[in-house]
């Protein structure tokens, strides 16, 4: 069905529809409400080209992931993120646009849609400390959210971050009100701003008790299973090993578990382990009971709210700058317990 035939089926002009449709406030409430639930019988979908150029927007939101060298967007926090967002597109009748890039020609990707028109917006991904990606965009004049922030940048825009400081501030904090005193961090790498934050939360929370950080229990990488093993397998070889570990990603947990199984201990008694498991749809942490301790904020509904953020940005161009920050859940799991008696 089109908008024609919608319009004929409802004896309401095409016009009227259409702005029914899109939102436009001139519409009484009940003509909105007739139309929306015709819509949604009769099945009818707005063609996006058509809408497009009712509007002069590309109805498109483009997605550039940098392919870099040292990390890799691709992983299923960014799988639930994109998932989130694509609800608020669909019901803004938008469609996404996702495009790999290498580091050095990202800004050229960037120049490329905004002079062709492909698209009327940007979700920004994994901020380093002074992303230079932020003041070009600016500059370029194509409306953009962040997904994080970058610590280093006193400009305005507009983010969507999870505390990380707070998170894993409170994580430290519990496993000290555990006894434990002995405490790793097993982190993503900290040019990455999620990464620096969680460590400064880290090490907030030791020294406001008085314990130092040992830096042979610091460690900065990729986060990826094998990651976690390597990592927790050297420091579990000291002969004051750690008693307990926070690490940055489910992912590397597992790989934590693993070395801990392989070491001869056990996850909870002997060693105690926090994640942040960011509420990945597809990896649980358990089904019922939570395997890990785990700092949790969702990932699909960050991206449901940046989405959104965008969508106002394009519809507004004069809106300011929008801060939206998420604090995290800490979820109790069999992977923590007190300290071991003779490492307290």
């Amino acid at each position: 069905m089109n908008l024609k035939q919608l319009a004929a089926h409802l004896n309401l002009s095409q016009t009227t529809v259409s702005r029914a449709l899109n939102g436009y406030p001139e519409v009484n409430e009940q003509t909105r409400k007739r139309v929306m639930e015709a819509a949604q019988t009769l099945n009818y979908a707005p063609n996006a080209r058509a809408k497009g150029l009712a509007t002069g927007r590309a109805m498109a939101i483009g997605h550039v992931i940098p392919m870099s060298t040292h990390h890799q967007m691709m992983n299923p926090v960014f799988g639930d993120f994109i998932a989130g967002a694509s609800d608020e597109y669909v019901k803004a009748g938008y469609d996404m646009t996702l495009s790999m890039t290498g580091d050095r020609d990202e800004e050229e990707n960037y120049r490329r849609l905004k002079a062709k028109g492909n698209v009327d917006g940007i979700i920004v991904h994994g901020p380093s400390m002074k992303d230079a990606r932020i003041p070009f965009l600016r500059q370029l004049g194509l409306p953009f959210v962040v997904h994080g922030r970058a610590s280093e940048l006193d400009l305005p825009y507009s983010w969507v971050d999870m505390n990380n400081t707070h998170a894993f501030q409170r994580a430290t904090d519990f496993l000290l009100d555990l006894g434990h005193r002995r405490i790793a961090l097993i982190n993503g790498l900290e040019f990455m701003d999620f990464a620096y934050r969680r460590r400064v939360g880290f090490e907030q929370a030791m020294s406001a008790r008085g314990v130092a950080v040992d830096p042979r229990y610091l460690t900065a990488g990729e986060m990826t299973e094998s990651y976690g093993f390597e990592s927790a397998a050297r420091m579990l070889a000291l002969p004051d090993r750690p008693t307990a570990l926070i690490t940055s990603s489910v992912i590397a947990a597992i790989g934590i578990r693993r070395a801990i199984h392989a070491a001869g201990l056990e996850m909870g008694r002997d060693v105690s382990v926090i994640t942040h498991d960011d509420d990945l749809s597809f990896l649980r942490n358990g089904p019922d009971v939570p395997i890990f301790t785990a700092t949790r904020s969702s990932v699909y509904e960050a991206g449901r709210i940046a989405a959104s953020m965008l969508l106002a940005h394009i519809a507004d161009p004069d809106l300011p700058a929008q801060p939206r920050l998420l604090e995290a859940q800490l979820i109790i799991g069999g992977s923590t317990g007190p300290a071991p008696q003779d490492a307290r």
